[in-house]
């Protein structure tokens, strides 16, 4: 069994803090890297839509022989799909790919402020409808920016359940999180590693030389005792394995501090900005 801790949602649902990614695995290869993660243990799987392996997401889920319920599975809305009854299609279309009933966790991909008449709250008003049918036990967003939860806050009824967004020791993006923590919005971190430009650092080095862990486990476990939830990405069994011993070890103090310090501000965002992302598959 796993024993990931349990978040709790503004929602009353729970989400796994640990879970597995599967962002840029391709299709052909994701079923059996979902198999093997959950063969490991992790029970929160996070794909997209724009990942296109989604049904390989499913797949893995079934070969594995672990009963739907028991596996958390967040997905996307594509960045061509804000429309509502595009988003309705979309949705249909990833129920269909992973073959389950419903999802856990559905997000708007990307805000596209500068597209669609900078309209993402009728997108936000239509995941409300999935949630409302059951079909999304959870909904949030993912890249929103202080001003566009503003906006939803404003103009919906619905406080996101959760915000993905870039979150690694070069890029701490601690407004987002503070305003996240201050309305209930659980943050979630993707590209915790920073695409592993972090893990050389030799901050990270020397701590991961006193703890007997590689670094990628103390960055990881640096978010970990942040609260965010993070799910990190790998085809390589014993990378997969790694990533899901963090919950024997803790970072000190003075460690968890020189962590932080390492973060750059908005120089050391590696992906896109979104205020002004716009790319469409």
């Amino acid at each position: 069994m796993s024993n990931t801790p349990t978040i709790e949602l503004n929602d009353g649902t729970g989400i796994p803090q640990l879970g597995f990614g599967v962002f840029q695995i391709p299709p052909d290869d994701t079923a059996a890297a979902v198999r093997s993660a959950l063969e490991i243990g992790y029970r929160h799987i996070d794909t997209a839509e724009m990942y296109q392996n989604e049904r390989g997401v499913g797949q893995g889920i079934r070969d594995a022989g672990i009963d739907r319920a028991e596996v958390y599975v967040t997905s996307k809305l594509n960045n061509g799909f804000h429309k509502p009854d595009d988003a309705r299609r979309a949705f249909d279309a990833t129920l269909k790919a992973l073959d389950f009933d419903y999802v856990d966790l559905f997000l708007i991909h990307w805000p596209l402020p500068t597209l669609y008449d900078g309209d993402f709250v009728s997108t936000w008003k239509t995941l409300e409808e999935f949630k409302k049918d059951g079909r999304a036990r959870s909904i949030g967003v993912s890249n929103f920016q202080v001003a566009h939860l503003q906006r939803l806050a404003e103009e919906t009824d619905t406080v996101p359940a959760v915000n993905q967004i870039e979150v690694h020791p070069y890029f701490a993006n601690d407004e987002v999180r503070a305003y996240g923590r201050e309305h209930g919005i659980a943050t979630e971190a993707w590209s915790p590693i920073a695409q592993g430009k972090v893990l050389d650092d030799p901050v990270v080095t020397r701590i991961a030389e006193t703890v007997g862990k590689s670094p990628a486990q103390v960055v990881l476990r640096w978010h970990i005792q942040r609260g965010d939830i993070v799910f990190p990405k790998s085809v390589t069994l014993q990378r997969i394995k790694d990533n899901f011993a963090l919950f024997d070890f803790e970072l000190g103090a003075d460690d968890f501090a020189a962590i932080s310090g390492l973060d750059q501000g908005e120089a050391g965002r590696i992906g896109p900005n979104p205020d002004t992302f716009d790319y469409i598959p």
